[in-house]
Order: C-alpha cells, then sequence, then structure tokens
C-alpha cells in the first residue's frame, strides 16, 4: 500500500517540474484579471452579455475570459478596460527573491 501524502507535498512535487512554475504564474494572472473584470462588471450593475456588447466579444467569450480560461491580449484588455470605465495600467515588477 501507498503511503498517504499531504497536498503541500504533492504541490512542492509538482512546482518543483520544469516549467510547472511559470505555468502556474500564468494561471494566476488570468485568474486574477478574470476576477478583476467580474468585480468591476458587477460594480457596474452590468450583465456578461452587456459587457460583451460594449467590447464587440461574445457572451461565452466575457465568461471564459471572467473564469480565467484565456490569456488576453492588450488590445482586448485595452476594450475591456474602456467598456468597464477604467483605464488599463500595465507593468513590470521585480520577481520576488527565492524563498
Amino acid at each position: 500500500m501507498s503511503e498517504r501524502r499531504t497536498w503541500a507535498d504533492r504541490k512542492s512535487e509538482i512546482m518543483s517540474r520544469p516549467g510547472a512554475g511559470a505555468a502556474y504564474e500564468a494561471a494566476k494572472i488570468r485568474f486574477e484579471l478574470g476576477e478583476a473584470v467580474r468585480l468591476r462588471r458587477e460594480q457596474l450593475g452590468l450583465t456578461q452579455v452587456e459587457l460583451a456588447e460594449r467590447t464587440g466579444l461574445k457572451q461565452p467569450a466575457v465568461a471564459r475570459f471572467e473564469a480565467g480560461g484565456t490569456m488576453p491580449t492588450i488590445p482586448m484588455l485595452e476594450r475591456l478596460a474602456e467598456a468597464l470605465e477604467m483605464r488599463l495600467s500595465v507593468e513590470f515588477q521585480p520577481l520576488r527573491e527565492a524563498g
């Protein structure tokens, strides 16, 4: 019988694989962008359909974006920012020191 492992052990093993850190960071960015768009859309009282109309997208594309399922282009982010009555700000930040 195999030994049971904790999630922390399993996560550590997965993250030690080549490319895992970059894939994790990309997924995190997609999730955070999607969440920010959803929260702002809800603040404005817009439906996904209404946001889609404002941006020239289809509702399923808005839903995928909000769920973190797509990595947007800068032009798409600009369209979303305008539709959400916001200014897009893109910046570079130093990498965190390895722990």
